[in-house]
């Protein structure tokens, strides 16, 4: 009976050795591939009858020991929309079934991979090597606020940025408080220009001049050349709380008022934004732009401190001029920004990772995809560095987990146990065939 049994021990080890022949060729088939996490193998021994006394031949079978978890290395690229996670996670992605009216269908079920070396395919979607979908969280086009309580596959529409009309220019500069002979007289005022769109996206310059009419009172003169009307017309500013009686520091802003033209003023409120609204037309219509220069009793924004030359610090303003798609990037917290070659961004989405308590557990699919399992636990869609999720790193792919020189010690052993098991069943066969020989 031994005989048998070990003859069928024997071959359940050149089944459980053929086994891990096969995962270690899949890992080594693999060892480039993007993404790819290895299978080791795991042996279980069965037994028969097993005591004190007596322990008959059993069998061991080859069972597959995912390793999910175990990062591969981190390889740069040349491509902005290449991703890889370093540490926990995975990219939601979809998987294509079909088109219908020209746009893809998707699996219902929910795929995750390492895959990062996204491209966009000819409809603009996010697609890696396997042709695998990337999912994330899309932004609002108008407010850029990203929804986090849907994954959809992104798209990037390769569009132009429409135009958008300057309404609000923030300037912050410093008037000099003893200007240079002849510089801030009203025949030679400091000078300087803003930059103004309009509704077509057209830029105009609009001058503001600054006069000195004594000690801490200014006139700000607002000329727009390119508009209907070009003298857009006048304003007082004041300094200091001496002039304007207004409790504000020395060389701040206390008052705005005398306002010509199409300026209009507010006037002072303690810690509100000092502004003046203006409304000019380029041809495209009526066009009302607020000028903001700092706050009332404010170091922001317009002041008068020392010195003899104007000194300008900074100047915005939210007008946007057409722009042509140029280029679609991926960034480290997982924002994917749309650039247009007029200088300007805009978020479309974000790419969360997707954590599970047991990634070992996961089942495999093709295109070094996985789906969760009840072992692995639920999927967790977080931002990245948050909650145990891992951080991206843009330009750069994760490559496969296999160590080569590893898979082929590996290889060595599963060979030699095959060999070995190989001649426990020849010597069986041979003890089998002398008591055979034995009735003779």
């Amino acid at each position: 009976m031994s005989l048998f049994g070990a003859m069928n021990s024997a071959i359940s080890g050149l089944t459980a050795q053929s086994n891990a022949f096969g995962d270690i060729s899949d890992n080594v088939a693999n060892s480039q591939t993007v993404g790819f996490k290895r299978v080791d193998t795991s042996f279980v021994d069965f037994l028969t009858t097993s005591t004190a006394t007596r322990n008959d031949p059993g069998a061991v079978v080859a069972r597959p020991s995912y390793v999910n978890d175990v990062q591969g290395t981190i390889t740069q690229t040349d491509s902005p929309l290449n991703v890889a996670i370093a540490g926990q996670g995975f990219f939601a992605v979809s998987q294509e079934t079909g088109v219908v009216a020209g746009k893809p269908t998707f699996n219902p079920q929910q795929f995750y991979s390492r895959a990062g070396d996204f491209s966009l395919n000819n409809q603009g979607y996010m697609v890696n090597s396997a042709g695998q979908f990337l999912n994330g969280w899309v932004a609002d086009p108008i407010t850029g606020i990203v929804n986090q309580n849907a994954l959809v596959p992104i798209q990037v529409a390769q569009t132009a940025l429409n135009p958008v009309a300057t309404s609000n220019v923030n300037l912050s500069a410093n008037l000099p408080a003893t200007p240079a002979a002849g510089t801030a007289t009203l025949a030679s005022p400091i000078s300087s220009d803003i930059t103004v769109y309009d509704s077509l996206g057209t830029a105009h310059t609009v001058t503001l001049g600054w006069s000195q009419n004594a000690a801490n009172d200014w006139t700000v003169t607002v000329t727009a050349p390119t508009a209907a009307t070009p003298a857009v017309g006048t304003a007082d500013v004041q300094f200091g709380p001496i002039l304007t009686g207004n409790p504000v520091p020395a060389g701040t802003i206390g008052q705005i008022g005398g306002a010509t033209g199409t300026i209009a003023t507010a006037g002072y409120a303690a810690g509100t934004a000092a502004t003046m609204s203006m409304v000019m037309d380029f041809g495209s219509g009526p066009q009302t732009v607020n000028l903001n220069v700092g706050t009332y009793g404010g170091a922001s924004g317009v002041t008068q401190y020392a010195g003899t030359t104007y000194n300008l610090e900074g100047l915005s303003q939210d007008g946007v001029a057409p722009g042509n798609y140029a280029g679609v990037s991926t960034q480290a917290n997982g924002t994917i920004v749309v650039n247009y070659n007029n200088g300007q961004t805009r978020t479309i989405g974000q790419v969360p990772l997707v954590t599970f308590n047991a990634p070992n557990s996961l089942q495999r699919q093709n295109g070094q995809s996985f789906t969760a399992t009840t072992g692995s636990g639920d999927p967790l869609a977080e931002q990245v560095n948050t909650n145990g999720a891992g951080s991206l790193v843009v330009s750069s792919v994760e490559s496969s987990n296999v160590d080569i020189a590893t898979e082929f010690s590996k290889l060595i052993v599963a060979q030699q146990a095959y060999s070995a098991n190989t001649k426990v069943v020849t010597t069986a066969n041979d003890m089998l065939q002398a008591t055979i020989a034995m009735k003779q």
